[in-house]
């Protein structure tokens, strides 16, 4: 294969409608249908995985520029990145074993050049034009949306199905 992750699928929406939400409904139901499931979620936040007062996060904080935490049930590498260089989504999908997932789904991101279901409820009243782009596949909604193809965003079935078909052709 030429592609050096598996497909990428992004989950976009404004603040507040229900991406994480969603994905913890999406995810179950993938797996059920025997889809190997990764995940990048992008954060405005800093953030950090390892808990201070741990061995690893100490040795982390004493420079290394990558640390490996590793158990016999898991794994973790992180890697600092003090020259905060925009973040490149396909980079960061190549770091993923593509005999291990067969989607990525990527939560935010919503500008970056890759399919994408956009998640749209009328009450965060902002317009659902400003999200639309020539990669979005479909909009997940509370109400009617026309142009495009349009799924029930309370139907979470109905979404893990549509993407399982996806699946097929991006494959």
């Amino acid at each position: 294969m030429n592609n050096p992750h598996p497909p990428l699928l992004g989950i976009a929406a404004y603040s507040g409608t229900g991406k994480t939400t969603l994905l913890k409904q999406l995810i179950p139901l993938l797996r059920q249908r025997e889809i190997r499931v990764g995940l990048i979620k992008h954060t405005h936040h800093d953030m950090d995985v390892d808990t201070p007062g741990k061995d690893s996060y100490e040795l982390r904080k004493a420079g290394a520029d990558q640390t490996l935490v590793a158990s016999d049930r898991r794994w973790a590498l992180m890697t600092e990145t003090p020259e905060q260089l925009p973040l490149d989504l396909h980079y960061l999908a190549s770091r993923f074993d593509r005999d291990k997932v067969d989607v990525i789904l990527v939560e935010g991101f919503k500008h970056e050049s890759v399919s994408k279901i956009i998640l749209y409820r009328e009450d965060i009243g902002r317009p659902l034009e400003d999200m639309l782009d020539k990669f979005v596949i479909a909009v997940a909604s509370d109400r009617p949306v026309t142009g495009v193809k349009c799924l029930d965003i309370n139907q979470p079935e109905a979404i893990a199905e549509f993407i399982v078909e996806w699946l097929k052709g991006a494959a």
